[in-house]
C-alpha cells in the first residue's frame, strides 16, 4: 500500500513516484476532484439513490484517485502491480483505470494518451505527429533467449547477427541548426 502521508510530506519522493512536486499535486487534487464529481454525476444512469449513497469505494479520496492514476500514466504498471499497490482485484484497477483516465483528462483539459504500441506506415506515422519534417531512425538487435516455438524462432532469427534477437527501430526527430558534424 503506498504511504499517502509520507509522499506528501517528502517532495522528492512525490516527484519520484508521480512526476508532481507536493504543491503541485495539491492544486491538481482541488481541480481532479471537482472534475470528478462533475463525471460522476453526468455518467449516473437513472439511479434511485442519490450521490455518496451505498457501500463507499475502495480507492476512498479524490486524493486517492489522483494518486492512482498518476502513477499508472507515469510508471505504466500491470494491472496486478498496480492492485497490490492499492489493494485492489486487477479486475477493479481495470475499471478504476476506465473510470479516472477521462476525469484527468477533464481536469488538465486534454487528452492523456499512451504510447501507441505499431506505427504501420508513413501515413499513420505523420497522421501522429503532424509537425514533424525530418526524422533520423535507426535499428537495434538485443539478443533473448530462443523461443520454443519454432515458428516465433524462425521470426525473431537474425541471420546479421546469427542468433534469436528482439528487432527495435528508434526514431527521433533532431533541429537541423543543433546538429554538429
Amino acid at each position: 500500500m503506498i504511504n499517502k502521508e509520507r509522499l506528501l510530506r517528502d517532495n522528492r519522493l512525490c516527484k519520484a513516484i508521480i512526476g508532481l512536486s507536493v504543491e503541485e499535486l495539491k492544486n491538481l487534487a482541488a481541480e481532479f476532484s471537482a472534475c470528478y464529481l462533475i463525471y460522476r454525476k453526468k455518467n449516473r444512469k437513472d439511479h434511485e439513490r442519490q450521490m455518496g449513497a451505498g457501500q463507499k469505494g475502495f480507492i476512498p479520496t479524490p486524493l486517492d484517485k489522483l494518486l492512482f492514476i498518476l502513477l499508472y500514466l507515469k510508471c505504466y504498471p500491470t494491472y496486478d502491480l498496480q492492485g497490490l499497490l492499492f489493494g485492489l482485484d486487477r479486475t477493479r484497477v481495470c475499471r478504476w483505470v476506465k473510470i479516472l483516465l477521462p476525469v484527468l483528462e477533464m481536469t488538465l483539459g486534454r487528452e492523456c494518451v499512451l504510447p501507441a504500441r505499431q506505427i504501420r506506415s508513413a501515413e499513420e506515422f505523420f497522421r501522429a505527429f503532424p509537425g514533424v519534417k525530418d526524422v533520423f531512425v535507426d535499428g537495434t538487435e538485443r539478443p533473448v533467449q530462443k523461443p520454443k516455438n519454432l515458428r516465433r524462432r524462425k521470426k525473431m532469427y537474425s541471420g546479421k547477427k546469427r542468433q534469436t534477437t528482439r528487432k527495435g527501430l528508434i526514431m527521433t526527430e533532431a533541429l537541423l541548426n543543433n546538429l554538429r558534424y
